[in-house]
């Protein structure tokens, strides 16, 4: 049986519900995707990039003390950070496909 994600030290009932959210309903799902996986997840899933959550992500995934994270390893966690807020932020391939499809309704997009 599966184990609940509120298992995982630092990690309790609102990180659970947000992973739920993003299709993640387990300790042992979380564990396979991995910190970056899981929250550019949570990310694409609508949630609020925040670096301290990201962090505490890394750190119960690693079964370590939520404010274990410092010096050059939080500067490279923040790195980590910066570009999964900045990969989720990027619209996907088609992002813009609906607008495209109405603007070539209309005429404006030259028929190819």
């Amino acid at each position: 049986m599966p184990s609940a994600i509120s298992t995982i030290r630092n990690l309790g009932p609102a990180s659970e519900a947000a992973f739920a959210r993003a299709g993640i309903g387990s300790a042992e799902a979380l564990r396979a995707l991995g910190p970056d996986a899981a929250y550019a997840r949570l990310l694409a899933a609508g949630e609020r990039p925040h670096f301290i959550g990201y962090y505490v992500l890394v750190m119960a995934l690693q079964g370590r003390p939520w404010n274990d994270c410092r010096g050059a390893e939080k500067d490279a966690l923040r790195a980590r950070f910066d570009k999964l807020k900045a990969e989720a932020a990027r619209p996907g391939p088609g992002a813009n496909a609906a607008i495209e499809a109405e603007l070539d309704r209309i005429g404006v997009i030259p028929r190819r």
